[in-house]
């Protein structure tokens, strides 16, 4: 510490006052989020928030509005501020090499929080936590398979997709994939990216239905924003959602399990979204020089509407 730092640190504490970050030796983590998109996400934002302030830790936030630009430059921001530890959800999986050696260089670890990135030189993040969004798209897969015994037929599957280049959207699209081909009744005949959102989910369902009508037989979307959009879009065409169409989504919102206790959602699959206690001791750990997992996966379960009603009081998100 210098010495004109030593004398203001003497001045403040002379005066009564509280000391200032750098002298407490205060763990600050800059962290970048995806955005606003969806129940999901804003659940996610308070937990970080919330369980950073619990733990003492000052969190630089920013809110990237799902652009990877804006997540690029708040990282810059961070490293130029000198942070302890920096960690950010990806908008998107690719394109980080070059600032995460910047991160590197500067000797900030950086932790993936929620979602992946796509670079070969994995020493460029200490640890990655979060969801199995493969695993995610199979148990959806899984539980299709399951309702589907004894029927006849093709099952006419619309995907609704998450946004374009995102961990969650590759994932969950391709751990449904795996399971259904075992069966070439089940058939993807439509899909397309709704960005995460409750309005892109029902913009892009109304064209489905315009497109596909009562072929449609099941919806799998990748996140229960969208699948709620859809419901009104499927309303609003006159059918009647998890009935006429089957529904399935990711996440486990408590909008979600409202939508199954009034018969309109079939199942969600479980994504849970509060991760800050567990990245604010990863910070801690990383502050005291220990040693992280590289992965560090979230455990989480799957939820059929039969089961909403009672699970539904112990929903935190």
């Amino acid at each position: 510490m210098t010495i004109q730092r030593r004398t203001v640190i003497a001045a403040i504490a002379a005066a009564g006052l509280p000391l200032p970050l750098f002298a407490q030796g205060k763990l600050v983590l800059g962290f970048s989020q995806v955005g606003a998109e969806s129940e999901w996400r804003t659940a996610n934002t308070e937990s970080i928030k919330a369980s950073a302030k619990d733990a003492g830790i000052e969190l630089k936030f920013s809110d990237a509005q799902q652009k990877q630009e804006n997540q690029i430059k708040a990282i810059r921001s961070f490293i130029a501020q000198k942070v302890d530890v920096i960690a950010f959800s990806p908008v998107v999986e690719s394109g980080w090499g070059t600032v995460l050696r910047e991160a590197k260089a500067a000797n900030i670890p950086v932790i993936l929080s929620d979602r992946a990135v796509n670079e070969k030189d994995d020493s460029l993040w200490v640890s990655f936590m979060g969801s199995d969004f493969v695993e995610e798209g199979r148990k959806a897969g899984r539980w299709l398979v399951e309702k589907s015994k004894g029927t006849t037929g093709d099952v006419n599957i619309v995907e609704l997709q998450g946004t374009v280049g995102s961990a969650p959207a590759i994932d969950r699209k391709k751990g449904f994939e795996e399971i259904i081909k075992a069966d070439p009744r089940f058939k993807i005949i439509r899909s397309q990216t709704g960005d995460f959102t409750r309005a892109k989910g029902k913009e892009v369902m109304e064209a489905f239905l315009k497109a596909e009508g009562k072929k449609i037989n099941v919806l799998y979307a990748h996140n229960d924003d969208m699948a709620i959009g859809a419901i009104q879009a499927i309303e609003e065409a006159g059918m009647k959602p998890a009935k006429d169409i089957t529904i399935i989504s990711i996440d486990g919102v408590k909008g979600a399990f409202e939508a199954m206790i009034a018969g309109k959602l079939n199942v969600s699959v479980e994504c849970s979204p509060l991760l800050g206690p567990q990245l604010m001791q990863a910070a801690k750990d990383l502050k005291a020089g220990k040693a992280l997992p590289k992965r560090i996966v979230t455990q989480e379960g799957i939820f059929p509407m039969e089961v909403a009603a009672k699970e539904f009081p112990s929903r935190k998100y």
